[in-house]
């Protein structure tokens, strides 16, 4: 690859936000951005590790790359007393001062990833095995309180996941989150962490 074509690099927590943005950012369509060429890294301290470090890990690529971006979930960061907007700006300063200035951003999922899944995509209880079930992922959710009624999304998404998961007998992987993010449809998704990838990619590679 050459250096032209080093668009973006991308640290993460675990396998699952790896697999997720992967598969999303191969959909330069529906994020209303150009194709681009990225590389995502998993940081071995998680959460708290991409919090606290990311400028650390990210630093030898300054010179490489023309953009780069952090993801970890607000709980498990080790920092959750802080706002999700707060923690953001927290790693976006450490590494504005390590050698990216305004070229790089941090992404803060609130609570977590799962809350990406819950965006209304008809194709969501395909990818769960929840289809052809006598009853509604999104009632079955709620009949159990893990979905209130009303709401957008589950309160507790990553428990709802794996509560659905369990009752198809489907085990967790992170190819799951891969799936749903070549297929979810991404217009529906209001989540804040969501809406503020899209924007952040749309800035800087919008077609």
């Amino acid at each position: 690859m050459s250096e032209s074509d080093r668009d973006l690099v991308i640290l993460v927590a675990d396998a699952d936000m790896e697999n997720g943005l992967d598969g999303l950012l191969q959909r330069p369509a529906s994020l209303e951005i150009r194709p681009i060429q990225w590389k995502i890294f998993r940081h071995s301290g998680k959460d708290p590790g991409c919090l606290r470090t990311c400028h650390e890990f990210l630093r030898p690529f300054a010179s490489q790359y023309a953009r780069a971006l952090v993801f970890f979930d607000h709980e498990g960061c080790g920092a959750e007393e802080n706002s999700r907007e707060a923690l953001e700006q927290q790693a976006e300063e450490r590494l504005a001062r390590n050698g990216w200035g305004d070229r790089a951003a941090a992404v803060v999922f609130e609570p977590e990833l799962e809350s990406w899944f819950w965006a209304g995509s008809p194709h969501l209880e395909g990818i769960l095995g929840w289809k052809d079930r006598p009853q509604p992922l999104r009632a079955w959710l709620e009949a159990r309180q893990l979905w209130a009624t009303g709401e957008a999304k589950p309160h507790r998404p990553k428990e709802a996941l794996e509560a659905a998961l369990r009752e198809v007998r489907i085990p967790r992987s992170s190819s799951i989150y891969r799936q749903a993010a070549t297929m979810v449809g991404l217009r529906g998704c209001t989540d804040p962490s969501f809406v503020r990838f899209r924007q952040i990619v749309k800035e800087w590679f919008g077609a």
